[in-house]
């Protein structure tokens, strides 16, 4: 009985030889399953949006939050245009309510409670001071090695603030905002229109670098509602959570096949790749007041992204939510 246990002990052992570096022992965890490829944070990130309006910020925030190659270092909450009237928003406090929702969003993910969320204004077009700016202003004026970027999907309120507390802020960061009519005539567009002021403040009073993303390329960025519901709902519980987000919209909204994604390009431009899409240099414009483009600014640049990665984005993006989920 002996002879022929080790017999096939031998046997055994021989075949895993033979099959080459990646076969493993019996009990063995497998070399490719172990591993992972290393990343390491290259960017701090600070993430700003109108929370308490269209989801689409929180599914950004929440893209942003799961990815290796940024460091989310602080969360500022905008206001809305009161005109909107979204359901179950006291419109005279979105942007209070906006910061109790990023803050919710994290206690669902399960992410570390010290991460700071601040809320800006509740008042639009003032400038005035707020929390939200007060810890802009601390985080960039903080030394530390990884560059700053500022990422924006709705309206420059609470930048624009910091920077009147502290202009030197604009050399120590990079801004990647989702706003502005398509070039070369502008036009109205929600985040520009809903503060009109503070883009004034950003594009024409600072020099601020600034990654813009238009309407005609941000709404390249598009998921059926059937992908909502049969790909992003069904992932965990906190994906049913943000789905849940899409199934109240505002009374004057008529839904067609899609729920634009607008504000997840700042995902792709921070934290995986530029190289995929395409943008050009254009000097920055003065901007008038029913949102379109005035004279050229010559001694301002911006980088305006005209084309982007759409698969790479929704692709990530349902990834990060089912790996999010196995953790």
């Amino acid at each position: 009985m002996s002879v022929d246990l080790d017999r096939r002990t031998s046997l055994a052992l021989l075949a895993t030889l033979l099959a080459g570096p990646a076969a493993a022992l019996p009990g063995d965890t497998p070399a490719h399953e172990a591993r992972r490829i290393p990343q390491k944070a290259s960017r701090r990130v600070i993430i700003d949006n109108d929370f308490a309006g269209d989801p689409d910020g929180l599914v950004a925030a929440a893209h942003q939050l799961l990815q290796a190659k940024t460091q989310t270092v602080l969360i500022t909450a905008s206001a809305l245009l009161p005109k909107l009237k979204v359901p179950g928003v006291d419109m005279a406090a979105s942007a209070t309510q906006g910061q109790a929702l990023a803050q919710e969003m994290l206690r669902r993910m399960a992410l570390p409670a010290s991460l700071p969320v601040a809320a800006g204004s509740n008042r639009l077009g003032t400038l005035e001071p707020s929390a939200a700016a007060e810890a802009i202003v601390q985080e960039a004026m903080r030394e530390h090695p990884l560059p700053l970027f500022f990422t924006c999907g709705g309206p420059l309120t609470n930048l624009a603030a910091a920077l009147r507390i502290e202009p030197a802020i604009a050399q120590r960061m990079t801004v990647v905002w989702i706003g502005g009519g398509a070039y070369p005539e502008g036009g109205w567009e929600y985040n520009l229109a809903t503060d009109l002021l503070a883009a004034r403040e950003v594009i024409e009073g600072s020099r601020v670098p600034l990654w813009q993303v238009p309407q005609d390329a941000y709404r390249q960025v598009q998921m059926s509602m059937a992908e909502l519901q049969a790909d992003l709902r069904p992932i965990s519980p906190f994906t049913r959570w943000l789905y849940s987000r899409f199934t109240q919209p505002p009374d004057f909204v008529d839904l067609g096949g899609t729920w634009p994604q607008g504000d997840n390009p700042l995902v792709l431009l921070t934290a995986l790749s530029t190289e995929s899409s395409r943008w050009r240099e254009r000097p920055a414009r003065r901007l008038r007041d029913d949102g379109s483009y005035g004279e050229e600014l010559t001694e301002r640049r911006l980088r305006v992204f005209e084309q982007l990665d759409v698969r790479l984005i929704v692709a990530d993006l349902l990834a990060q939510l089912k790996l999010h989920a196995q953790r």
